[in-house]
């Protein structure tokens, strides 16, 4: 089987030579190792052997991008303005937005040898922020015009390599991003019809726009960021229904109607969320974080929820960076066995996360070349 069969038999939970191993963002992400921007990680000399085993020996799996920004990410509207300035070795962003009598600004953080923006200053600072925020109109929360033509693209150029993956926020994921965690946590836990006010102006624009994509580009997996802002601890399994299933289901039933795949990206402890998630109808979950950073053995998610979900994970990158070959050859099988072990729909083996660093150490591209290696042996 080449690539693009054997994650499309995973999906559609049909027998498969192997198990699918995919980098996540390594070979996820559309990166350009030739591009000389300071901030481009990529092109270090470091990590162009782990770009190329991603592209050439993994069941890559591309990310395309649509949900955006909303209107936020048209500068020159009355109600908003941005700047940005470089500041030593780091690049910051300003945003202000100008509603009801209030000033709400935030700023981010991007430096040089780490990919990975910083939100230093988040945009909603108490609950009345919120409120002038829901004062915004309508067309502010509107989302950009999908680029069904860059998915096509991008489909057609990994060919039998891989599968692209539209990629996507929830309301919930977009909300919670306003905040910083604790304010956030204050606002979904103490004004539960303020917090649906907000998830609900989000809400409308990205149905939408999911509509709208997986009519366009039928037939792809999804993956859905969001659901984890409303897991435990930060919040009860009650408020996971309400604010993860209300609004994120109509999402994965319209993926499906168009012959799709739909996702969720959950981190942390999720055991009291899968019997939602899967009751939603999800395809999928990922990445499944082993104890202690997560509350549920891939065995356990397989052997309970394996029939209906492909199971994408469940290796630390932590581990992948950190441990001796030898001693991470053994959690990499491990994983491979309970993902694979019993009746189930499929699974792939993936890392949690990526390195976001400029050097790539050469421990960390043994362990890289290790997952490879086992599922050539599964």
């Amino acid at each position: 089987m080449n690539a693009r069969q054997r994650l499309m038999a995973t999906l559609e939970g049909k027998p498969v030579d192997r198990p699918a191993v995919s980098f996540y963002e390594i070979g996820g992400f559309l990166v350009d190792p030739a591009d000389p921007d300071p901030y481009n990680i990529y092109n270090a000399p470091s990590w162009q052997p782990l770009l190329r085993l991603a592209e050439e020996q993994t069941d890559v799996i591309r990310m395309g991008g649509i949900h955006g920004l909303p209107g936020m990410s048209r500068p020159g509207e009355d109600l908003f303005s941005q700047e940005t300035w470089t500041e030593g070795d780091s690049r910051f962003t300003r945003t202000s937005v100008d509603v009801a009598g209030r000033t709400l600004t935030q700023l981010v953080r991007r430096d040089r040898g780490i990919d990975t923006i910083w939100t230093v200053e988040h945009l909603l600072k108490d609950a009345a922020d919120l409120r002038a925020f829901l004062e915004l109109p309508d067309a502010f929360f509107d989302r950009p015009e999908p680029d069904i033509a860059r998915l096509e693209r991008l489909d057609e150029a990994i060919g039998d390599r891989g599968i692209v993956m539209v990629d996507t926020a929830d309301p919930i994921g977009e909300a919670a991003a306003l905040f910083d965690l604790g304010t956030y946590i204050l606002a979904a836990a103490l004004e539960p019809k303020l917090f649906h006010r907000l998830l609900e102006r989000y809400a409308a624009p990205i149905h939408r726009c999911t509509e709208h994509v997986a009519s366009a580009f039928p037939g792809h997996l999804w993956r859905i960021c969001g659901p984890e802002y409303a897991t435990e601890p930060y919040l009860p399994p009650a408020l996971f229904d309400e604010y993860v299933v209300r609004y994120t289901e109509p999402m994965v039933r319209a993926i499906q109607r168009h012959g799709g795949y739909a996702r969720i990206h959950c981190h942390g402890r999720i055991k009291s969320a899968l019997p939602m998630i899967a009751g939603m109808g999800a395809d999928g979950i990922d990445p499944i974080e082993p104890p202690p950073q997560g509350d549920v053995r891939l065995a356990d998610v397989r052997r309970e929820y394996g029939r209906d979900l492909v199971l994408f994970g469940n290796i630390e990158v932590s581990d992948i960076e950190n441990l001796e070959p030898a001693a991470f050859r053994k959690v990499a099988e491990q994983a491979v066995r309970e993902g694979t072990e019993g009746e189930g729909r499929g699974f792939v083996l993936m890392p949690t996360a990526c390195p976001y660093g400029r050097e790539i150490s050469a421990r960390t591209l043994a362990n890289y070349e290790t997952l490879v290696d086992v599922v050539s042996q599964a």
